[in-house]
Formats: C-alpha cells, sequence, structure tokens
C-alpha cells in the first residue's frame, strides 16, 4: 500500500496560519518580534537574490539568510545535484562502509587550503566550532580557549563558552574555561598563553558582530605567539569563508596565516541542506583518532549524508565556474565606494567598512543640534534604535532585505548573496539614500517609528 502525502495541498490549505503556528507551538516571540517592526510579511518565492509575495512584489535579498545562501535561492546547479543525489538512490549512512562522495567534497574543499590534510563533516557552523574546540583541547591537552570580544561562534555550549557578546551567554553557565581577549590585541594574547593552559584561540578574521576586521598583521603575528607556546590557531569562516570577503577564505588575505583548524558551513550547501566542515592538520585528527578503538570518539549521526555532500559539490564547481569570488570583490567594491561616498553628504553615517560582500554601515552622532536631540533620544531608550530606523523603511517602502549587525549595535550588516551585480548595488544604493533623505530632514514616518521603537524598548526593560 502507497502511502500518499500533498505537499501542496497541506500548504494550500494551511500556509496562510504561518505566523499563527509559530506563536503557538514555536519560538512566540519571533511572530511578535516581526509584527511590532513590520517585517511580518509572507514571502510565497525565492530565485537568485529575490523574492517575492503573494501580490508578485520582488524584494531584493541583502541577508542572504545570515549568510547561507551564498549563491541565491534555487541555483539551477545546485538543484539538479540533489534531484540526481535522490535519483540515485545511494546506500546512504550504513555506517559501516565508506561513501565517495565526503571524500570527494574533503579534497576539493582542501584544495583552497592546502596547508591543511583532513576534514570532519558535521551539521552546522556551530557543529563545526565545537568539533575544533575538542580537537584542539585534545590534541594540545589542554583546557582553555581564548576569545576575542564580541566574537559570536555559535550558541551549543562549547560555542556559547566562546561567544563574546554577554546577552547570549546570560543564564546559561557553568560554560568551559575560556577568556575573552580584545581583537588585535597581542600584549593580551601573550599574557594568556604565559600562564601555560591555553589550548587555542578561535577567531573571526571579520567579526560578524559589528563587521571589524582583524587589524593587519594580527593573524600571523597571533599565529606565531600561539605555536610558540603550542597552542593552536582555530579560524572561524562560517560566514566570512567561500567567497564572501573576496577571496575563497578571508584568512587569505593576509600572507603567511596558515590555521591549524579552519570552520566553515553556512553557504557550503547552497541554503538546501544544514552542513559544515572542520578542516585540520594531520596530525591533530591523527592524535583524536589514535586507535580504531576511537574510530567514532567524535561524529555525528547526519554527518557526511549523501545530500549535503552532493550539494557541496555542486556548490563549488559553480564557485569555479560562474567566478564567484572574483564577482564578491568587484561588485563588494562597488558596493562599499559607492556608500563610502555618502559619508560627506549624511552626518549620521559614521563609517563604512567590510570586505567584499560583507559591509558594515555604521551611524554616529549627528554635529547638527536638531538631530543630535533625536539620537541622544534614541540612545537613552536602547542603543541600536537608529539602525532599526533604517532597516524598516529599506523593507517596508523599498522592499530590500538588510539587518542591524547586532544587539545594541547602530550598524547595518550586508551579506547578499554572492551573484549580485551592479543592478541590485544601484538599487540598494539609491533606497539607502532615500532613507538617509528622510532621516536626516528631521522629520516624517521615520522619527515616528522611532518614537514607537522608543516606548518599546522602555517597555521591556
Amino acid at each position: 500500500m502507497t502511502t500518499e502525502f500533498d505537499l501542496g495541498a497541506l500548504l494550500a490549505e494551511r500556509g496562510a496560519e504561518r505566523y499563527e503556528l509559530h506563536g503557538r507551538y514555536l519560538n512566540h516571540q519571533l511572530p511578535r518580534m516581526l509584527h511590532t517592526i513590520g517585517f511580518d510579511r509572507v514571502y510565497d518565492r525565492g530565485e537568485g537574490a529575490y523574492f517575492w509575495d503573494a501580490d508578485r512584489n520582488d524584494y531584493l535579498d541583502m541577508l542572504a539568510g545570515f549568510g547561507v545562501m551564498g549563491l541565491g535561492r534555487h541555483h539551477p546547479v545546485v538543484r539538479k545535484a540533489l534531484h540526481d543525489v535522490l535519483d540515485a538512490q545511494l546506500a546512504d549512512l550504513t555506517r559501516f562502509d565508506c561513501q565517495p562522495l565526503p571524500g570527494l567534497l574533503a579534497e576539493k574543499l582542501l584544495a583552497h587550503s592546502p596547508h591543511l590534510d583532513r576534514v570532519f563533516f558535521g551539521n552546522s557552523g556551530t557543529e563545526a566550532v565545537e568539533t575544533a574546540l575538542k580537537f584542539a583541547r585534545y590534541a594540545t591537552g589542554r583546557p582553555r580557549v581564548l576569545y576575542c570580544d564580541h566574537a559570536f561562534h555559535g550558541l551549543t555550549t562549547g560555542s556559547l563558552s566562546v561567544n563574546g557578546e554577554s546577552g547570549f551567554r546570560d543564564g546559561f553557565a557553568p560554560l568551559l574555561p575560556d577568556t575573552p581577549v580584545p581583537l588585535g590585541d597581542l600584549d593580551a594574547l601573550a599574557a594568556e598563553l604565559a600562564v601555560g593552559d591555553v589550548a587555542a584561540l578561535i577567531v573571526e578574521p571579520i567579526q560578524g558582530k559589528g563587521v571589524h576586521e582583524a587589524p593587519p598583521g594580527y593573524l600571523r603575528a597571533a599565529q606565531e605567539l600561539l605555536h610558540r607556546h603550542k597552542a593552536l590557531l582555530v579560524v572561524d569562516e562560517v560566514q566570512t569563508g567561500l567567497g564572501r570577503t573576496g577571496d575563497f577564505y578571508a584568512y587569505q588575505h593576509e600572507d603567511g596565516v596558515e590555521p591549524d583548524l579552519v570552520c566553515v558551513a553556512k553557504a557550503l550547501s547552497g541554503g538546501y541542506v544544514p552542513v559544515g566542515a572542520t578542516l585540520g592538520k594531520d596530525w591533530i585528527f591523527k592524535k583524536v583518532y589514535s586507535s580504531m578503538d576511537r574510530v567514532l570518539v567524535h561524529s555525528a549521526s547526519f554527518g557526511s549524508n549523501a545530500q549535503a555532500m552532493a550539494a557541496g559539490l555542486a556548490v563549488l564547481a559553480v564557485m569555479e565556474n560562474e567566478q564567484i569570488v572574483a564577482n564578491a570583490r568587484l561588485t563588494g567594491d562597488l558596493l562599499q565606494s559607492r556608500l563610502a561616498a555618502l559619508r560627506d553628504k549624511y552626518e549620521l553615517l559614521a563609517d563604512v567598512r567590510g570586505r567584499g560582500l560583507m559591509i558594515g554601515i555604521e551611524f554616529g552622532r549627528p554635529r547638527s543640534l536638531k538631530l543630535r536631540s533625536r539620537w541622544t533620544m534614541l540612545q537613552a531608550a536602547r542603543k541600536g534604535l537608529f539602525a532599526q530606523m533604517v532597516v524598516v523603511p529599506l523593507l517596508q517602502r523599498h522592499r530590500i532585505l538588510t539587518q542591524v549587525s547586532g544587539d545594541h549595535l547602530e550598524v547595518i550588516k550586508l551579506i547578499p548573496p554572492l551573484i549580485i551585480g551592479e543592478a541590485e548595488v544601484d538599487r540598494f544604493v539609491d533606497a539607502f539614500t532615500a532613507v538617509m533623505d528622510e532621516a536626516h530632514s528631521g522629520g516624517g514616518l521615520m522619527w515616528d517609528f522611532g518614537k514607537t521603537l522608543v516606548k518599546q524598548a522602555v517597555a521591556n526593560r
């Protein structure tokens, strides 16, 4: 007897209940938050760098699912690879054989970091970080891991231990032995290493929270310092890797940097299937998997599954054939230069920074008295409200999806699909200019919305 399941019919019948279902059965604060800021839209379809609502209005995606959609939505090559692997009916996940796809994907990934030798495949960025933490501690025999202030490496207990934002950590202690150090501060790093119990430093070459890049020369100097003290350099490329910053990995912008462990995820599967990977040196893997008795000492039930591996192989093929990394570099330079040119025009625009298609737009205290009083009101209620005031009209009036770069930050982060071009740059810059014009006029709907945010912020204290 064949069991029938009609997904299309189910969505047609129940799809309109999406916000009610989420509020009842999942995180009830998400629909509440989306409704408050006017983001409670209903998107019917997505393709490339755009999605559409029921009225066929198009929306430009400058968020890429927090960086997951590196190739945009539903890239035909990745989609075909997934159809092909399902049609192949492989004997997947027997757990007592060696399938070809994981080895092939590992080979392709390692070709982009030839100083590394082996790969562990998990299911997410936080799992990739957890793997790196475990491997570093075991390989060195030391318990403590250093991380940078304002870092974000995931939200499971191990990765939370190296999360630099207190709002994520509060209430979840005790965590792993850890110590924060300022990004770029070699003296602070040396002082911690001198204690003799440090297994590794984990660092994002460009921090996702606020889009802050490691200072020139820092990664190489930190690597030399770590190795002198027999500790490891772990680089988190979950968001910055796979072309995001205009090189395959962000650490490759600095000569001589060869991390001991590298974490990747997000864009590796083209947004279709959860996948994460931890790349490392041969001696580290051989120490962890030191005997046949330890063959499963670190594993993942769905790790190396055929769908994820096929998607990863397709993504890397597309990146090479369509010159995705070069496009991210060229389009990112164009977008950043266009935005930087606006700094002299708008006193609320404090900085534009980043690499490739990872760009931070920071707002700051204006000079004029009228704007300064409004800015002070927002800051007194909650830092980050002005950035939210920019994000909202970008969506509501210009149909462009962006995000505030972190809690209490006056920074918008742009991490669009790496396939965007000059047309998308024009659309974003035109929309951003219109929003800035309104903000600097000192009145209008934008500041009215700011008052709503202030009331909401005060009510939540």
